[in-house]
């Protein structure tokens, strides 16, 4: 691989600044910072959705801790000699480079998630799988189209909020530079969904923008024997998300009263030695799991960046199939197990996201009964509930000049964006207004 391609300043659409110090990755911070969309992750389900604790983290706050954690993971990348010669750049140089494209990929990785979090994933995938099943369904979608609503996933619809929906009049988004929109690129693939491969494990790409997939690819030079490969970089914004996952989830189910120290201790200590001694570190409890959770953080930091290394020539080539933390930490995998049994799986969480399912099948039957099924009357009034930034990006993306003009994949896409853009308790109140529940 090529790293000067791979840290390119170039955009998708070619962009000229006037009098900025700062570098492209450092304007695409900007970019992100002052986005709508990474405020509204203020109000989108982490774990534990629609919940009244200001101390349980919501999308934003797991985004910014992930990006944390990137920066952590950059500061080895910047010093280490191996990428200083791979680069040709000089220390201060990668410095300028590499922590802001990390901290930009990382804040960013989550933007596209919908209302209740990876449940709400479950339900669009669910509702669309039945809904193409149906027979009688007028809607005319070639099987590739209806895959991308099969497999509706997050990642997918963040690159389409910040290649397109961020909508400044124009369909090129926030025009983030090449390597920040590669590094957040999970699954940069818009084919069938290949389990084998790391990159293909979900449609992570919509057809609507797959000319930028393959542009972004060959800017940075992601190209490998004719498929399209992660960028390097990513793996290190997969590894800081899995970090925050593993341990802020932990403590949030702490927070909750789900588990006990001694029984976090009991299950753990095989593998995480160190607990033993933080467990008897003056202060309260809350104290020590504050400790363990930072423990735990420079671990998985320091395997995680060890193995980027001992890896890098295969994560070149694109013959890397694991993640960095799994790869390398049993702790990780006992961890991911422990948050599944203790947290993950209690009454509470399951009773709101099936609250989820019913707010968002509701959503979706009312949007697209209104504006796909029904008279022009009922599409009238049902339009002018649909954003009109989303609802005039499709029609600058077709050239169409009204919503009956879109072609039906174009309908449903326009009525995904502006479901799946929602927060938790919109979508709720919506939900409650269109069932006539309230006022």
């Amino acid at each position: 691989m090529d790293w000067n391609k791979l840290l390119t300043e170039s955009r998708i659409r070619p962009s000229q600044r006037a009098h900025d110090a700062r570098s492209a990755f450092e304007s695409d911070f900007g970019r992100i910072i002052f986005s709508p969309a990474t405020r509204r992750m203020h109000a989108k389900t982490q774990v534990f959705p629609l919940t009244d604790d200001d101390n349980i983290h919501s999308r934003l706050t797991h985004s910014l801790e992930v990006m944390s954690v990137g920066d952590s993971l950059s500061i080895p990348f910047c010093e280490s000699p191996v990428f200083q010669k791979k680069t040709g750049k000089s220390n201060y140089e990668l410095f300028r480079e590499i922590p802001v494209i990390l901290k930009n990929a990382c804040l960013i990785h989550d933007i596209g998630n919908p209302p209740f979090g990876h449940f709400g994933e479950t339900v669009i995938q669910d509702y669309f799988t039945q809904f193409f099943t149906q027979t009688d369904s007028p809607l005319q979608l070639t099987e590739e189209e209806q895959r991308e609503f099969r497999h509706f996933d997050g990642n997918a619809q963040g690159f389409r909020v910040l290649t397109k929906l961020q909508h400044l009049g124009d369909c090129y988004g926030l025009n983030l530079t090449c390597p920040t929109l590669a590094a957040c690129l999970k699954y940069p693939n818009c084919g069938p969904v290949d389990k084998s491969r790391i990159e293909t494990k979900k449609v992570g790409v919509f057809m609507s923008e797959k000319k930028y997939l393959e542009l972004i690819a060959e800017q940075c030079g992601l190209v490998n024997d004719g498929r399209i490969i992660r960028h390097p970089l990513c793996y290190l914004v997969e590894a800081a998300d899995t970090i925050c996952y593993l341990t802020m989830d932990l403590e949030d189910g702490y927070g909750k009263g789900l588990y006990t120290l001694p029984l976090l201790q009991k299950e753990i200590e095989p593998y995480f030695p160190e607990i033993n001694l933080l467990m008897k570190e003056a202060g309260s409890e809350k104290y020590r799991i504050t400790k363990i959770r930072n423990a735990l953080i420079s671990n998985f930091v320091k395997i995680a960046y060890q193995q980027f290394e001992n890896h890098i020539d295969e994560i070149e080539k694109g013959s890397f199939n694991q993640e960095l933390v799994f790869s390398a930490s049993p702790l990780a995998e006992h961890l991911q197990n422990f948050c599944i049994e203790k947290i993950f799986s209690i009454r509470d969480i399951y009773r709101k996201e099936l609250i989820g399912h019913s707010v968002l099948n509701g959503l979706l039957d009312f949007f697209i009964g209104n504006l796909c099924f029904r008279s022009k009357e009922y599409r009238r009034r049902a339009i002018k509930l649909l954003s009109d930034s989303i609802l005039q990006l499709a029609l600058n993306e077709t050239g169409a000049t009204d919503y009956s003009q879109l072609s039906d994949y174009y309908k449903l896409r326009v009525i995904v964006d502006h479901v799946a853009g929602m927060t938790d308790r919109y979508a709720l109140h919506l939900y409650r207004e269109m069932s006539g529940s309230r006022p």
